[in-house]
């Protein structure tokens, strides 16, 4: 279903979309399994929720802010329904777990790290991201070709669990992580362009459209790929996953509401990420807007927002359905924080995360009641061509 475009979605830091309540939001058929009370529908649906991003408004989130702007949150019975960005100043497992928030983006090794130290139990109900988005840059003439090359560098990441590839990547190839000095950088390139460490950290879809963005002054023009070396974690044995939808676990046990919930609210996000594959111009207009009504502090331009569309598209649809944990993708980030020691000799994670944390019951209610409904729930993405331009406006 297509619907007009609406503006204006944001009010300061919070996003909110009113409409009448579906009447038949409690017949959707989105019970969890083996739930008498989800089974009977002997619950009153839950018609506001909440969500906490882990950064501020950008297409990284597009698919959320395109289920509010095109009414699919209203069609699966919701009448309110709260996008909240953080700035970083907000760690979402964290607003997840104080109650804060019904639901929450975060990288799934974050995670990790939150429920071994604190004991709390999350579910991954949806991974958004299938790929790792991660890379680290440096200078071509600097000959930092691989992992290998790491060893007694200065490695840029920005820190709070951003840095676990790195040394999950290090560990794979039986490298001295402690020969590593990690230097934080801010969320820009300029430690690599003042060569404040040899090789940055970036994601596909933001920091690495950044440096493209910038003019070389020996030249004039933009930089270019070949100006650069690359090195992605997602063909390094390192490679993590990274945005997922979490719930809270023993919420998901002891409400049947909060269940249902779960698997209507999975239903819209899987159309708005639809939308977005499918119209990603269209899209990545949608949150540039969410950005400007929700004054960023970091506001990214269109052009910007148009290559990052693009780039999130190939890390969330790689042929197969929307949203499906893979347990072979799953284990071996499991097994990568397991092994892996950052530059202090220190342990990521000492133990396998309990069963619960993750499960593919959500998604799979949501995805066969759309299939149901004909919506195609699985596909891949045809990348588009973008040109950057500088400063991405």
């Amino acid at each position: 279903m297509r619907h007009s475009i609406r503006r204006g979605l944001l009010a300061a830091s919070t996003v909110t979309a009113t409409a009448l309540v579906l009447a038949a939001c409690s017949s959707s058929g989105s019970s969890t399994d083996g739930d008498a009370d989800a089974d009977s529908g002997d619950f009153e649906p839950l018609t506001e929720v909440s969500l906490q991003l882990q950064w501020l408004p950008q297409a990284q989130f597009a698919g959320y802010y395109v289920a509010l702007d095109q009414g699919y949150f209203e069609e699966e019975g919701f009448d309110s329904v709260d996008i909240l960005p953080s700035g970083g100043d907000i760690v979402p497992q964290d607003a997840l777990v104080a109650g804060d928030v019904d639901f929450a983006i975060a990288w799934v090794p974050k995670v990790l790290g939150t429920l071994e130290a604190t004991g709390v139990e999350l579910t991954d109900i949806a991974q958004v991201f299938q790929r790792s988005g991660t890379m680290q840059v440096s200078w071509a003439e600097d000959g930092i070709e691989s992992v290998a090359d790491f060893e007694g560098k200065r490695i840029g990441s920005w820190g709070f669990g951003n840095e676990w590839e790195i040394f999950a990547a290090m560990a794979a190839e039986g490298l001295d992580s402690t020969t590593v000095s990690i230097t934080t950088q801010d969320f820009s390139m300029n430690a690599l362009l003042d060569r404040d460490v040899d090789a940055a950290q970036a994601m596909t879809y933001n920091e690495w459209a950044q440096i493209l963005e910038v003019v070389d002054p020996e030249t004039g023009e933009l930089y270019q790929p070949e100006d650069f070396n690359v090195v992605s974690y997602e063909d390094t044995e390192g490679a993590m996953l990274q945005d997922a939808i979490w719930a809270d676990t023993q919420r998901l046990a002891d409400d049947p509401a909060y269940a249902d919930a779960a698997v209507r609210f999975l239903k819209a996000v899987t159309k708005g990420w639809i939308f977005a594959r499918d119209n990603p111009e269209e899209a990545a207009a949608i949150t540039y807007d969410a950005a400007i009504n929700a004054e960023a502090a970091f506001p990214v331009g269109p052009t910007h927002q148009l290559w990052q569309m693009n780039e999130v598209n190939k890390l969330i649809w790689a042929g197969g359905d929307f949203g499906l944990i893979d347990s072979t993708a799953w284990d071996q980030t499991v097994a990568g924080a397991l092994s892996a020691v950052n530059q202090d000799g220190l342990e990521l994670i000492t133990a396998e995360p309990m069963d619960s944390a993750y499960s593919n019951e959500y998604i799979e209610q949501a995805l066969a009641e759309l299939e149901e409904e004909g919506v195609e729930v699985g596909g891949e993405y045809t990348p588009i061509d973008v040109t950057l331009t500088e400063g991405g406006q």
